[in-house]
This record gives C-alpha cells, structure tokens and sequence, in this order.
C-alpha cells in the first residue's frame, strides 16, 4: 500500500468510534502480550508497514492524544478504502511503569512488521513501582545525607548550648534565630532559582563550602567570646563585632544548610529513585526522614556528653575539626553518588543562562534581585497543580504550642510537671516520629500517596482536637488528665510525620525538575515565614495563661490543612488527575 493509503489508514482509525478507545486505561490482571499484524483485503492490498518514523524512535509509557483531530479533513484529501479493508484498533495504556524501550529504527533485528509487544502484568508493574532506578546512587545518597545532616545537627545544638553558657539572658540565642529564620524567608528562592541554573555537582560543592566556612566563622566567634568576654550587659553583649559576625554566618551557614536540604530531598532523590515508582520513591524518603531525626539525636546527645567532660572552648575545637573532615568526605561522596548512577545527576534542568546568574549574584542589587526572587517564586509557587498539597506543610508549621518545644516545656514546667515526665514526653514523641516514617511508606503502598497524606492530615487533626478538649476542661494537673493531653500530643506526630514524608513525595511528583529547587525553596521561605508569625504572637502572648490561645490557632492551623486537602482530592482537576494516574484512588474513580 502506499504512503497515501497509509495515511488514510490512519485517518480512518482517528475518525472510527473505536477511537475514544485509546484514551481509556484499564487494569491489567496477569501477563499480556499486544499482537499487531497487517491487515490484507480480498482485494490483495499489501500490509500496511510503518515506514515514517524518525531514525531515534521508542515505545515507552504509550499515551496517544486524539483531542486534536480535525474530523472535517480526514477524508478530504485521501481516496476512500476499500469497504473489506479492515483496520485493526489496539487499545494502548499508559501506565506502564518503566518498560524497556521497544526500538523502530533497527530494521536488522526486527521484522518489518510488528509481531509482539509486552506489557507488564499488574504483579510485575509493583514490583518495578518498588524497585529505585539507581539503587547503588540510593545508597550513597544515604551515606551523604547521614554524615553531612550528623555534623550539622552537632553545629545545631553547639551554638546555643556555648551562647547559653556565655550569656545567661536567652535574648543573644533569640536574636540569631530570628535572623536566620529572616534569610531563610528572603534568600530561599533566590537561593533556589539559582540552584535550577547551575550543575548539581558543582552546586552541591559549593554549597558544602560555604556552610562548612561560616560553620568555622561562627565556631571561631563564639571561642573569642569565651576566651575574652566578661560578664556585662545583654545590650552590651549584641552589639559587639563578634556577635555581628556570628548573626551573619549564623544566617549564611542556615541557608546553606537548607538549600542543600532541598536539593537532595527534592531533586536528586527523585532523579535516583525514579519518578514514576512511588512506592520506591516513599521508601527513599521515609529513610531520609529516619537519618534526619538519628542525626537530631545523635548530634545533640554527643555534643553534650564532650560539655560534661571537656571545657566549651575545647569541645568548640573538636566539632571544628569535624567540619574541616566533613568537606572532603562530602564532596567525595557526591562523585560517588553521580558516578553510581549513570551519571543521572548530570541530566540538564535548564540551560544554563550565564546572564541570570550574574545578575542574580550582583552584592549591589541584592534587594532588588531578592524581591525579584521572591515574586517570581510566588508567581510559579501558586501556579503548580499540587499547590494545596504544598500549602497544607506550610499550615502545620503555624502548630507551635500543641507539638515538642520550648512552648510546651515552658507549660509544664509552669504547672510543675516532673522534669522526667516532661523529657519521657521529648522522647516519646521522637520516637513517634520515627515509627512515622515506616508507617508512611507502607500506608503509600496499600493505599497510594494520595489516601496516606489525608489519614496523616485527618490523624493529626483528630489527636489534637482531643489534648485541646483536654486542656480546656482545665485538670490537665491531675496524672490522668495529663497523661491523655501529653499522649494525644505524643501520638498525633505519628499523622505529622507520615503527612511531612508523604507531602514531600506529593510536591516530588507534581512538580517538574526544572523547578524543583525553586518551588522547594519558596515553601520554606512561606515555611519560615509562618514560623516567624507564630513566633511575633508567642512573644506577645507571653503569659502562660495565655496558652489556650496558641492551641486553638495550632488545632485550627492542622484542622485547615486536613480540610484543604481533602477538598483537592474530592474536586480534582484534568491535570491532576493525569498527574498521579497512577495512584488508586483515581484509577478506581476511572473503572
């Protein structure tokens, strides 16, 4: 047949009523194998051959769009077939995860005319949904995470442990916080654009540098202020040089830290455990989750046993050294991770424009470029499809009173609540987080990503209601009372963690890799933001007595991040449906 037969052909199966069959997915149960063979008529038309395609040309993850026929043309310009030509319709799905590549252009090895092409079967495609991409690049990410999130979680509890040492007044620990948390807000997605521009090798590397130099800036301040500093004033005491010089590497130090958070929770695992394999995927957060709250642990209970032996400076001078180690350690290990994986990581992102990345490090328009920054992440921030999903992480960060921190141990010290009782519940609800992160993966993989966020969400939001009932009823100084308020806190964190990995994973999915770093960084400057809300309105409801406020914003904070979600699953868009296709709660709504 000839090439305008062919296209005729063609024509004919787009405008047939099979056609709608295309669009349709179907689950498949046991091992399939598609037959396409040319049809012939009595009238001896010859096989109909694909004779078209361009010389580089596979067959993965099939989705043919038909939306855009125009059926007043099929037939205009072709002669008609054959009433006895049959052509045949094959009804292709999409979720088909990773499959080999079915190459056309080797005419050597293949028949002219298609014979077989496989399809996964529904027992095979959950086991490739759980198997990474680049198991051995999983891997070496582990190890990189772990020792560089363990030294900088040292750093976290040092500084304020060596400032509270120095100074007995909380204000020089307050002032650091706040202006860390402030360039969080206003460098994150500048930071993160940049990060979209530039190679992650390089990046990786010199982020690693920076955070490791003002880590020693901020270590070698802190020792020339115990060495030298005599008791005086807090007003004297934040307006030395040294304490200015701690403020902006405390700063520097914290966005780097952040930025390279970012990068690999949103980036590179992705990149390494395959985007279309969620079970894989929530399985590589879930161990990432783990490492952070170990390395949260293990950082602040070391650091403390060298201050119960050693002088402060000299326990200073030890984690100095283990930041110096760390750098090549790390950018060894970042090699290692690309090398591993095919070289993944080199996959390009964006091309990199060289006049963007000048203009956005030019130290003259750091403002202008800053809120430039910030407004064209807000701009691409709000436009992404899983932006509730988003919005919903930001909303828990508004829960300040009702979770472990200085808020509740300042309540129960308050009420007098045994010292041991206020550390069991530290402890318990840091291991609640840690049960989190096996309950969350297994919770995606029974119910999908999508049901696991709203039980997390719905979980918390339930436990927390609860303690505030508790509280309200105003007996939380009797054991039973306290230990409901105390057990509610302690196991909502269960719906807090699995919703913190499963959210991630649901941002990882919707959000294209060319953006990851940016949109990344925006919600945790939206993050940050909200924490220094929450922070302003602790200040000035300073009283104890004034704690029933904080909770009913922290209940209705999680309460409206369960609602908003769920309501972006009920009514979900075109797009977010084809999104997460692959998900059960919309294959099920498609049988």
């Amino acid at each position: 047949m000839s090439s305008r037969a062919a296209a005729a052909a063609a024509s004919a199966l787009l405008a047939s009523p099979q056609a709608s069959l295309v669009r349709r997915r179907r689950r498949l149960s046991g091992a399939w194998t598609l037959r396409l063979r040319p049809a012939a008529s009595s009238l001896g038309v010859a096989a109909l051959r694909l004779q078209n395609f361009v010389p580089e040309c596979y067959i993965t993850n099939i989705e043919v769009d038909v939306s855009t026929v125009n059926k007043e043309e099929t037939f205009d310009d072709h002669p008609s077939l054959p009433s006895v030509c049959s052509i045949p319709v094959v009804n292709l799905r999409g979720d088909v995860l990773d499959s080999s590549p079915f190459p056309l252009h080797d005419r050597a090895s293949c028949p002219s005319d298609f014979e077989e092409l496989p399809v996964l079967s529904e027992g095979e495609q959950h086991t490739l949904a759980s198997t990474p991409a680049h198991p051995a690049g999983l891997y070496a990410l582990y190890a990189s995470y772990l020792f560089g999130n363990l030294v900088e979680q040292l750093w976290n509890f040092a500084w304020p442990a060596a400032l509270a040492i120095l100074h007995p007044n909380l204000l020089p620990v307050a002032i650091v916080g706040f202006f860390t948390k402030l360039s969080v807000f206003v460098g994150a997605p500048i930071v993160g654009k940049l990060m979209d521009h530039f190679p992650r090798i390089p990046m990786y590397t010199a982020l690693n540098a920076v955070q490791v130099a003002t880590q020693l800036i901020s270590a070698a301040t802190v020792i020339y202020a115990l060495r030298n500093l005599s008791h005086g004033s807090t007003t004297a005491v934040v307006l030395r040089p040294w304490f200015i010089a701690l403020v902006a590497a405390g700063a520097i130090e914290r966005l780097a830290g952040l930025a390279l958070g970012v990068s690999m929770e949103r980036d590179w695992v992705v990149l390494l455990a395959g985007t279309n394999r969620p079970v894989a995927l929530a399985q590589a957060n879930a161990v990432l989750n783990r490492l952070d709250l170990v390395c949260e642990t293990v950082g602040a209970s070391v650091f403390g046993l060298l201050l119960s032996r050693y002088h402060p400076v000299t326990c200073l001078k030890i984690a100095c050294g283990l930041m110096i180690c760390s750098f090549p350690v790390l950018v060894m290990l970042g090699q290692l991770i690309n090398r591993v994986s095919c070289h993944a990581l080199d996959s390009s992102r964006t091309a990199t424009d060289e006049s963007i990345c000048t203009d956005l490090l030019d130290v003259r328009r750091i403002v202008q470029n800053s809120l430039s920054a910030i407004k064209h992440g807000w701009n691409e921030y709000k436009q992404q499809t899983v932006l509730p999903a988003s919005a919903a992480t930001v909303f828990l960060n508004f829960n300040v009173a009702l979770a472990p921190g200085a808020i509740m141990t300042a309540l129960l010290m308050h009420r007098g609540i045994s010292p041991s009782i206020v550390g069991a519940f530290s402890g318990l609800c840091s291991i609640m987080g840690l049960v989190a992160t096996f309950i969350s993966s297994s919770l995606v993989k029974r119910v999908g990503v999508l049901k696991a966020g709203a039980a997390g969400l719905i979980f918390q939001a339930s436990l927390l209601s609860i303690a505030l009932t508790v509280y309200w009823a105003g007996s939380i100084s009797q054991r039973t009372p306290l230990l409901i308020f105390l057990a509610s806190i302690a196991l909502s964190r269960l719906g807090h963690m699995s919703y913190d990995v499963v959210g991630t994973q649901i941002v990882q999915t919707g959000v294209p890799a060319s953006k990851a770093n940016l949109i990344g960084g925006m919600e945790v400057s939206i993050a940050s933001l909200a924490e220094l809300v929450m922070l302003a309105m602790a200040i000035i409801a300073n009283d104890v007595s004034h704690f029933g406020f904080l909770a009913i914003l922290s209940v209705s904070s999680v309460a409206g991040a369960a609602w908003m979600f769920c309501r972006w699953l009920t009514n979900p868009t075109d797009e977010q449906r084809e999104l997460f296709m692959f998900d059960p709660l919309y294959q099920v709504q498609a049988m």
